[in-house]
């Protein structure tokens, strides 16, 4: 008897946030999305955020509603279309990355905000503090500064002939320059120079792979920023025509033919990102929510690239890696 109790205790615990929330749906809720990179860029990422909500039970159609605006890496169009959404008065917006949820807050300073992949909310000025933000946002914090570094090493690992490498980024990104000087720091003790190069908008990109060429430049980093993800085809096809050894900050480019990716969870960060947009619909304040900081990672390598481009993975690299692409 008390073993049966128990086990409907905890049924019950497990099933109450959505009970309370599909108890307090009165009303249908407007959530806006503001996303700095292209429609396309992010699909599996929202696809997880959607998913998760319904299983939260809050549905589009059911009692919920979705507003998106999409940037395509212009980041001075972001402000704009945060001010377009916020017009249309939403429960709460949703945003990803540091520049999106700067011009989300701008936009409106009472409307809650949850961010996703924000690499520096409290030196950017999102949130006072992780453990208490103390404005109208929270949400989920990543540590590219880290992730960036490390897959640097992992570079060097692969390649340790390697002496210099394309940094391809977004430099309009204002958290890029944080992470390039900790980047630059960590070359200096693997013997590594490493050149800063754009590659959003396909005129920078076209640059930057000429510049690749002229310098003679062995290797590529790949950041972290989504904006970058508009053109992962086009970045994945000069690495491979190239034979360049190339490590990568998401995992979309692995699976798009890429060879090597280091970075953190984002499907995950996705779907806690759902979890924190329920509990301010449910009442919470942002301002009392902390920060999570994402610090599950995930290895991709991309055997068949390898094979391709005559390039061998280290065992060491193999074995460590969550995902092996045959």
């Amino acid at each position: 008897m008390k073993r049966r109790r128990l086990i409907e205790f905890m049924a019950a615990a497990v099933t109450a946030p959505c009970s309370t929330f599909a108890q307090s749906s009165r009303r249908s809720y407007r959530i806006a999305i503001l996303d700095d990179a292209d429609e396309s860029a992010r699909k599996a990422d929202w696809l997880a955020f959607r998913n998760r909500l319904g299983e939260l039970g809050i549905s589009e159609g059911k009692n919920a509603a979705f507003d998106a605006r999409f940037a395509g890496g212009e980041h001075e169009r972001l402000l704009g279309l945060a001010r377009e959404l916020v017009a249309a008065k939403p429960d709460i917006v949703v945003t990803t990355g540091t520049p999106a949820a700067r011009a989300a807050i701008k936009a409106s300073a009472e409307i809650p905000v949850v961010f996703i992949g924000a690499a520096d909310p409290i030196g950017s000025g999102l949130v006072a503090s992780l453990s208490r933000p103390g404005g109208n946002a929270t949400g989920l914090s990543v540590l590219s500064n880290e992730t960036t570094q490390k897959s640097l090493e992992l570079l060097h690992e692969l390649a340790p002939g390697v002496q210099r490498v394309a940094f391809i980024t977004d430099p309009a990104n204002e958290i890029v320059a944080s992470i390039f000087s900790r980047l630059t720091d960590s070359a200096q003790r693997l013997n590594v120079t490493v050149q800063m190069m754009d590659g959003v908008g396909q005129a920078a990109l076209a640059r930057t792979f000429e510049g690749i060429r002229r310098e003679h430049l062995q290797a590529l980093l790949i950041g972290t920023t989504g904006t970058l993800l508009d053109h992962r085809d086009e970045i994945v096809r000069f690495a491979a025509r190239e034979k360049l050894p190339a490590v990568y900050g998401r995992v979309e480019f692995v699976r798009a033919g890429g060879l090597l990716s280091y970075g953190v969870d984002r499907i995950n960060g996705a779907r806690r990102a759902a979890e924190y947009v329920q509990r301010i619909l449910l009442g919470e304040s942002p301002a009392t929510i902390p920060v999570e900081q994402t610090s599950t990672v995930h290895m991709a390598v991309n055997l068949k690239s390898a094979r391709a481009a005559g390039i061998k993975i280290p065992d060491s690299i193999r074995v460590r890696a969550d995902e092996v692409i045959q």
